[in-house]
């Protein structure tokens, strides 16, 4: 039976954070609708859009242009607008507690000092929702956070970007076709 699933990317807009740490899921999105022949051309809101099939099942993949700390008011109107039940939206992002080049499913789970995660659960009352952690590494000090969310990765590390990118949208792949149980075991597993 068909059914339909969202795939929310976070990210911040604008040419600026293109290839910031911060735009991991922005990455994995875009390279999810190349994966399926799609493109983002739809605005439904605050969310670019790509739609695509993918295992028999319809499938949004969003792109939310509001500033990371803010993307769940676009990620929440998508849910309501195409009722989407929260076991089928799942949400891909950075994440600064796991090192560059390793990638973590969870089913559900606190937003683990994570502002877009934060913001999500917030405009959806839940923490019940798919996640997908796409990890960057945390900088020496902490008083760095914020200048090493926003800046961009080394040559060295785009190798490695490049490589949980790809990845993130097997398991992507894996979890539209298999769920997210079997999703979780093949990449938690790496």
């Amino acid at each position: 039976m068909q059914q339909k699933y969202l795939i929310a990317g976070l990210g911040n807009p604008g040419p600026r954070y293109a290839n910031t740490r911060h735009n991991l899921g922005f990455l994995a999105a875009d390279a999810l609708a190349d994966s399926l022949g799609a493109a983002f051309r739809k605005k439904n809101g605050f969310s670019l859009l790509a739609e695509a099939t993918c295992a028999g099942n319809e499938l949004v993949i969003a792109k939310p242009q509001l500033f990371m700390n803010r993307s769940g008011e676009a990620i929440g109107q998508l849910v309501r607008y195409l009722n989407i039940e929260p076991e089928r939206l799942l949400v891909v992002v950075d994440d600064a507690d796991l090192p560059l080049g390793r990638i973590r499913l969870r089913k559900q789970g606190s937003a683990g000092g994570h502002n877009g995660l934060k913001s999500v659960i917030d405009h959806l009352g839940s923490r019940e929702f798919p996640r997908l952690r796409l990890g960057m590494g945390r900088p020496a000090d902490a008083e760095g956070m914020i200048n090493h969310v926003l800046s961009d990765f080394s040559r060295e590390e785009r190798v490695i970007v490049k490589e949980i990118v790809q990845r993130a949208v097997e398991t992507i792949h894996c979890f539209l076709q298999y769920g997210i149980d079997q999703a979780m075991n093949s990449c938690n597993t790496l």
